[in-house]
């Protein structure tokens, strides 16, 4: 029988989502078939590595890497260090970082296979998008990406296969964010008549999930960022999250307040807007949703308020949960239905760890 094949595991961002992977990764070490070194764990500015590439040990690392007094590496740094390693490397980013994402091609290049939850890579422009999937064409480096959208959703990797197997997409639409679905699921139930929206906000705030500051949830960037990312995957070359109608629920005079403690103590004095929306939509028997749409034919995508009746299933949902549908050629009129919990650590981190597993399929 033959030795195991050894892959190096190289993990940025190793809080939040960071922290639930690296123990989905250490459970998933004892049962793989293949050999999966950790070598490297970094989380803003400390770092822990091996120099020499022998495997780290899980044992206390979240207290070892905080008591590391290793020099933080750049990140050309991290790439020369990645590339000599003497087996493949696959690069984790747990992050949202801008810095990290700009640097996938360089990654890619030098055949370092990359899974990550950061919606930047692939929602920033579309000439990141293509240096990407160029660079990974070139080298056979591989990059998944599940948890952009959705968190452990199967959305991408559904949505590929569709495409892929030669299906036709028509429409896209659901409700992208686990933040918004939570706030306007309690602020204008089916049933009942909810609270100010203020309180929503706050109460969202306090349960965590929200951002620290809600307007980062509430410009609603996070979605278009999302419904960017199914729009390339269906064909359509959107050039940025900013190139579509995205409708902001931040009232104008608070876009400027300096924090989100402040933004919170000065929003009950706008619920007025909310609650006219809200009552709007009651008298045509209809309850209001934050929801995204992409209509491939018409190659329109957009990100804001809509009305739906009280039985419809977006109208429906409960908690925190995410629902996608999509529309194709093959389903007809029904669409395919993708539902769940669309945030939290411990989905995001399954479909990293998700992903994690097919690129070993493919690599060893």
């Amino acid at each position: 029988m033959s030795a195991a094949k050894e892959v190096y595991i190289a993990v940025i961002g190793a809080g939040g989502v960071g922290k639930c992977f690296l123990s989905q990764l250490e459970g998933f070490s004892k049962r793989s078939s293949s050999k999966l070194s950790l070598i490297f764990i970094s989380r803003s500015k400390t770092v822990l590595y091996s120099p020499k590439y022998t495997a780290l040990s899980y044992d206390n690392i979240s207290t070892a890497l905080a008591d590391s007094k290793q020099e933080p590496l750049s990140v050309p740094k991290i790439i020369e260090y990645l590339s000599a390693a003497p087996a493949k490397v696959v690069l984790v980013d747990n992050t949202s970082s801008q810095d990290v994402a700009d640097a996938y091609p360089a990654f890619l290049a030098k055949g370092i296979s990359i899974v990550t939850p950061n919606k930047k890579a692939f929602s920033g422009s579309y000439k990141l998008w293509q240096d990407i999937f160029s660079a990974a064409s070139t080298s056979g480096a591989k990059v998944y990406h599940e948890s952009s959208v959705g968190a452990g959703l199967p959305v991408i990797s559904t949505l590929k296969e569709l495409v892929d197997t030669g299906d036709e997409v028509t429409r896209i639409e659901g409700v992208f964010s686990g933040t918004m679905s939570f706030l306007f699921n309690s602020f204008a139930p089916t049933e009942g008549s909810g609270g100010k929206w203020s309180a929503e906000v706050k109460k969202a705030k306090e349960l965590g999930y929200t951002e620290p500051d809600p307007r980062d949830d509430l410009n609603g960037l996070d979605v278009a960022r999302k419904l960017t990312i199914l729009a390339r995957l269906a064909g359509l070359p959107v050039e940025s999250p900013t190139s579509f109608p995205v409708q902001s629920l931040i009232p104008k005079e608070l876009e400027s307040v300096s924090s989100g403690d402040e933004f919170l103590q000065k929003l009950p004095e706008f619920d007025s807007q909310m609650e006219d929306t809200k009552v709007a939509a009651e008298k045509e028997g209809k309850v209001v949703r934050f929801v995204g749409s992409i209509d491939v034919a018409k190659k329109e995508v957009k990100v804001g308020l809509e009305k739906f009746d009280r039985s419809h299933p977006i109208a429906a949902l409960k908690g925190s949960d995410n629902i996608i549908s999509i529309y194709t050629k093959r389903y007809g009129a029904n669409p395919l239905i993708i539902q769940g919990a669309g945030a939290g650590g411990d989905v995001t981190a399954m479909g990293v760890t998700g992903d994690l597993i097919k690129v070993l399929e493919r690599l060893t």
